[in-house]
């Protein structure tokens, strides 16, 4: 019985949204179910998945908090 957990930071992938959406979240387990079907040959009723959102204030990278990490990578590149 495998748990996958996917932790994704919270905010929106396209204009308007601030969270993942239902319909990225069905997709999200739909294919980490598959992918275990397909490698370990898991059932699908055998498999659970979570999704963790966690808000960027939580979140860091490069040893800095995103928002930061990403102002900064921001500068470097512009």
């Amino acid at each position: 019985m495998p748990i996958v957990t996917i932790q994704v930071t919270r905010e929106g992938s396209k204009p308007g949204t601030t969270s993942v959406t239902a319909e990225e979240k069905a997709r999200l387990i739909a294919g980490v179910s598959h992918v275990l079907l397909d490698v370990l040959n898991k059932p699908l009723d055998a498999t659970f998945v979570v999704i963790e959102e966690v808000d960027t204030e939580n979140w860091g990278w490069g040893g800095l908090p995103l928002d930061e990490f990403r102002r900064q990578r921001t500068l470097k590149s512009g």
